[in-house]
């Protein structure tokens, strides 16, 4: 099965140093945990979501894993585990690792504590962006739009309000 995964980092790392280094350390990671990275995106900075007040370097990965979604989300918690996350603090708030499954091969999953695709990532350009470079034309299973088209309509300019 094949999938598309968002990361995410604003926050340095005693070992991996600076958010693109915990990017490309996640990477990495995810090879030697058995998900098999086919693509990665170039690392893009962002202004943060929410209180954080660090600016964030993100990327998505286009990986194959045998295993079903809610299997392959434990894999990615338990290397966020490993990086420093400690979840159940602030909402949105300064992270080392943050690794979001948005896409499967499989089309639509929800279960307790996932739902793909993922709810926010077609309204966020930091996912759509570097998921333009790993999978253009992954058509969104609920819409039917390419990730190229779902990015075309959250960037295009619009008018400025009157």
């Amino acid at each position: 099965m094949r999938y598309v995964i968002a990361l995410g980092s604003n926050r340095r790392h005693r070992r991996h140093g600076d958010p693109r280094g915990v990017l490309k350390a996640a990477l990495a990671a995810l090879d030697q945990a058995g998900v098999k990275v086919l693509a990665a995106s170039p690392i893009v900075a962002s202004a943060p979501l929410g209180p954080s007040l660090r600016r964030y370097a993100n990327g998505a990965a286009l990986v194959k894993s045998k295993r079903e979604p809610g299997r392959l989300l434990a894999v990615l918690k338990t290397l966020e585990r490993k990086f420093g996350r400690r979840h159940g603090g602030q909402r949105w708030a300064a992270r080392v690792l943050d690794l979001d499954l948005v896409l499967w091969s499989g089309g639509a999953w929800s279960s307790p504590g996932l739902t793909v695709p993922h709810p926010a990532y077609r309204e966020r350009a930091f996912v759509l962006g570097p998921m333009l470079a790993v999978a253009p034309d992954w058509r969104d299973p609920l819409g039917g739009l390419t990730t190229r088209q779902l990015h075309a309509r959250l960037t295009r300019p619009r008018p400025a309000p009157r």
